[in-house]
C-alpha cells in the first residue's frame, strides 16, 4: 500500500536511511550518501511536511519511501530532456530497506510515482542517480527511463557526485 507519510512513520523512514548508510559503508550498496548529512531524519520531516513524502507499507511495516514534487534541482539545467517543459514530476530519494532489497517494492514504487503523475496531469517524468549505483541504473532502463546525462554536482551538500539524469515520458 502506498500512502502520503504521517508523523507516526519518520522513525520507520529514518531508519531505513541508517540501514541504507550501513549498508553503502559496509559496500554492500552503492548508495553514495552519507551518513548524518542527506538522507537524514531530518530529510524525511521536511519532505512529510510539505505534504511530499510518500512510503510504501507491507503488513504494518514501512519497507519503501521516497519524495515526489515538482521540484527540480538546479543542476537539472545542464540535462539532455527530449522536452524543454516545467510541467514535471520528479522522484527523490527513493529508498527501499536493505533487507527488503530484490523484493520488488523499488520497482512498485516507480510504478506508483509514474501514476502519481498521471493523475497529477502530468506526462514529463525525471529523477538522477549517482553514477555508480548500478543497479539503479539498470532498474531504470527496465523501466523505460532514458538517461538524459551525467553531470558533477555537490548533490545535498555531498561534493564530487557525478549525478545521471533520468526522464521518461508518459503517453
Amino acid at each position: 500500500m502506498f500512502r502520503k507519510a504521517e508523523d507516526k512513520d519518520i522513525p520507520a523512514v529514518a531508519a531505513i536511511y541508517e540501514e541504507v548508510h550501513s549498508a553503502d559503508e559496509r559496500g554492500e550498496i552503492t548508495a553514495c550518501w552519507q551518513r548524518g548529512v542527506y538522507p537524514t531524519e531530518e530529510t524525511a520531516r521536511n519532505a512529510m511536511n510539505a505534504g511530499e513524502l510518500f512510503v510504501e507499507e507491507d503488513n504494518g511495516e514501512i519497507v519503501a519511501a521516497a519524495i515526489i514534487n515538482r521540484k527540480q534541482l538546479e543542476s537539472y539545467k545542464e540535462g539532455r530532456w527530449s522536452t524543454e517543459t516545467d510541467d514535471v514530476m520528479v522522484l527523490h530519494t527513493l529508498v527501499v530497506s536493505p533487507s527488503r532489497s530484490h523484493s520488488g517494492y523499488g520497482r512498485a514504487f516507480v510504478k506508483f510515482y509514474e501514476d502519481f503523475a498521471r493523475k497529477s496531469g502530468c506526462c514529463t517524468l525525471r529523477m538522477d542517480t549517482n553514477e555508480r549505483n548500478a543497479v539503479a541504473r539498470a532498474l531504470y532502463k527496465t523501466l523505460g527511463y532514458r538517461e538524459a546525462g551525467t553531470i558533477p554536482a555537490t548533490f545535498n551538500g555531498i561534493p564530487g557526485i557525478r549525478l545521471v539524469l533520468l526522464e521518461k515520458i508518459l503517453s
